[in-house]
């Protein structure tokens, strides 16, 4: 209960800006509800489980409920109260006696602890979520905490890489320091241990530019994975959109990240957060009342209309998680805009991935590419200047959608990860798909002036296989996730090379190498914009579990000790030596699409397919199923742009070859340059990459199941 003794003065206050903002002389008090009656603020003690006040915001405002009191500083505890209907029938799901929390607050302490007194109805009750729940559930719930925003950044200017010279590199916080030599132990699994030198240098020795982290934003454990003594790993289940975790969190003060986000620009990296805007924890009918739900449910989440649906008792699952959060509403809209303007003006991030992006461009007729959230971004000026890159699909009607997304926007392109997957497993019919894959599949993005860049390209991500699991399992291994193996896609265009997971044959190790260093070769050279997932530079392995969500243990943390075998680092030396080419090379970026046709004021064209006899191919050799092994002859004498060059670039040719056996592959002339030698610089076939030079009409012999790169000046 509250002190009975000293109350704050409190005054009007203003309707903006949403959430709790401390002034220098007090603290403003503003929280969005269309619907509610009243709406208090509860103050707490420094241990956030004492009461100590509940003041109750006078003034209401463009349906902002707001209040201003003198005298609080940074660091009080607090949540919320909202009085209004209980009608679940109607969408309203008010309950004052659930405390909230701010969906603006800043940061938070203390942990949820799951009961039955988290939820707006009583559990077990007969009538389900109609009933009501009179419980506190106070005891329960974190706190939110008043945050002093000031800090003296030693990095004055934002990195921001060109899009075309971009490397994505996705991560996490924990997975990523638990094991790391440099980290001192009780850094581990914090933003301050990503941010040693020791763990920022050897990122941006590999040659990547911009690390993507998984969802760092507030996140819950549901109970389903606590009683089985496992925790959400990825984090992919935000309640706080302006608020860090604290698992994450080597103290109690947020600038840690802060000091995390000065040093990865010092080191030139850019820092990119995966972020979770399409649904929240507090799931469907019968989730917990944790914050939206409890001050405003019918407006926060996409309910189901009474005209050809059950009623707004009940919740659109777009998102497969029980709730989806309805962008369509201005003020959903302003909060999730809000939210990413805080971590690029506050946190100086410098871009976003957004989860089940599809979500968020959904109006009540569906997708939309012209709709609320994505029209925000492409006039915001904030927004604008920012890397977006959005997952394109969801589960609901029409929720894949590749390509659609509106200029601005870079995608990720799943079927660049299981087109090259089945190439290089030796699918049949597969090199007019990897052809695409290898020009930034222009069938998809080439529209409207968006550039090769939108095309996110992955082998693997935290979702799935990691790149050595990839050549070492036909199957998922997940049985240490508690569901007896039934999670988890089965479809993953994986390939063991002979044995399922570890062995000891080295005719098999042999065949993984390489075909590891040609997954990576085509990620890495390819059009478009490559993700490298953290670990697979050096082989890092899940041992076959292709869902490890909840796996906090050696199953997700990256082994560090494994990375200096010599193995490991005859690979990581590798991918280093694709990263340089991609970077001293332009023709291996091009801003433009290529398009295979005669360039105007030239007679040369900028990309051609060629035949092992060093012919040009023609639709016949790609209507074969079994065309497997054919090259691509990129001509950097075509300008790169509409602007003459005033040097050309070297030319680069790459051969592909997914037969089992060796053939030989006639080099060919090229353009201009038909007097010039080929300079092999990749041959997947070797262990260690040692230049060559060929002249044109040369004769390869390429290695069964190997990736070649020559160029020429």
């Amino acid at each position: 209960m509250p002190d009975p003794g000293y109350r704050h003065a409190l005054e009007e206050g203003a309707p903006h800006p949403l959430g709790a903002t401390y002034t220098g002389r007090g603290v403003n008090f503003a929280v969005f509800s269309a619907h509610a009656t009243k709406v208090q603020v509860c103050l707490y003690d420094e241990s956030g489980t004492n009461e100590t006040e509940c003041i109750t915001l006078p003034e209401y405002t463009d349906e902002v409920w707001h209040g201003f009191v003198p005298g609080l500083l940074p660091g009080t505890r607090y949540g919320l109260r909202v009085h209004g209907p209980y009608e679940p029938a109607k969408g309203h799901r008010f309950n004052h006696h659930k405390l909230l929390l701010d969906p603006y607050a800043k940061a938070h302490m203390g942990e949820l602890k799951w009961g039955p007194e988290v939820f707006g109805y009583t559990v077990g009750h007969p009538d389900g979520d109609l009933s009501f729940d009179e419980r506190d559930s106070a005891p329960f719930m974190p706190k939110c905490v008043v945050v002093d925003s000031r800090f003296k950044w030693t990095q004055t200017d934002a990195v921001r890489v060109p899009w075309n010279q971009t490397v994505f590199y996705e991560t996490h916080v924990r997975g990523f320091t638990m094991k790391h030599p440099g980290v001192p132990e009780h850094m581990r699994g914090t933003f301050a241990g990503l941010a040693r030198d020791e763990v920022l240098g050897p990122i941006r020795e590999l040659g990547v530019t911009s690390v993507e982290l998984l969802p760092i934003q507030m996140f819950l454990n549901q109970p389903f994975l606590t009683e089985k003594g496992l925790i959400n790993f990825w984090g992919y289940d935000t309640i706080g959109f302006f608020a860090l975790d604290q698992r994450y969190l080597d103290g109690p003060n947020i600038d840690e990240f802060k000091h995390m986000v000065d040093r990865f620009h010092a080191h030139g990296l850019e820092v990119i957060l995966d972020v979770v805007y399409n649904h929240t924890p507090e799931g469907n009918e019968l989730g917990p009342t944790l914050s939206f739900k409890g001050i405003d449910n019918a407006s926060y989440y996409r309910l189901m209309p009474n005209h050809d649906g059950p009623g707004p008792r009940y919740y659109i699952n777009d998102t497969g998680t029980g709730n989806t959060v309805n962008l369509s509403h201005p003020r959903v809209l302003q909060m999730v805009t809000d939210s990413l303007r805080y971590w690029v003006t506050e946190m100086r991030v410098d871009g976003f991935r957004f989860d089940l992006a599809t979500i968020l461009a959904r109006e009540p007729h569906g997708f939309d590419e012209g709709g609320g959230f994505l029209d925000s971004c492409r006039q915001d000026p904030v927004l604008s200047s920012v890397k977006l890159i959005a997952e394109p699909w969801d589960i609901g009607p029409g929720g894949y959608q590749v390509g659609r997304f509106p200029p601005g926007w870079a995608e990720w392109n799943d079927k660049f990860r299981d087109n090259v997957r089945a190439f290089w497993k030796g699918d049949e019919g597969m090199a007019p798909a990897l052809a695409q894959c290898l020009t930034a599949s222009g069938d998809c993005f080439n529209h409207r002036g968006r550039r090769p860049w939108a095309s996110v390209n992955f082998i693997t991500a935290h979702d799935g296989f990691t790149l050595a699991d990839t050549v070492s399992y036909n199957d998922k291994h997940n049985e240490a996730n508690g569901e007896d193996n039934r999670d988890g896609h089965s479809h993953n265009r994986s390939w063991n090379c002979g044995a399922e997971g570890v062995t000891d044959d080295e005719e098999v190790l042999t065949l993984r190498a390489r075909q590891q260093r040609n997954l990576l070769a085509t990620l890495l050279l390819s059009q478009g914009t490559p993700m490298l997932l953290a670990g697979d530079e050096f082989g890092r392995t899940q041992q076959g579990n292709n869902n490890a969500y909840c796996q906090d243990n050696f199953i997700s943390w990256v082994d560090w000790d494994a990375a200096g075998e010599a193995p490991s680092r005859a690979l990581r030396q590798f991918v280093q030596h694709l990263m340089h080419l991609r970077k001293t090379l332009p023709v291996l970026r091009r801003n433009r699409f290529l398009t295979g046709k005669t360039v105007e004021g030239t007679r040369l064209r900028d990309a051609t397919w060629r035949l092992p006899s060093g012919a040009e191919m023609h639709a016949s050799h790609w209507h074969d199923p079994q065309t497997r092994c054919f090259g691509l002859l990129l001509e950097g004498s075509v300008p790169g742009s509409s602007l003459p060059q005033p040097v050309a670039d070297a030319s680069v040719l790459m051969v592909f070859n997914a037969w089992e056996g060796a053939l030989e592959f006639r080099l060919p002339s090229r353009g201009r340059a038909r007097g010039k030698v080929w300079t092999r610089v990749v041959d997947t076939a070797l262990e260690v990459q040692e230049e060559d030079v060929f002249r044109p009409g040369h004769r390869y012999m390429v290695t069964g199941r190997s990736m070649l790169v020559f160029h020429s000046p």
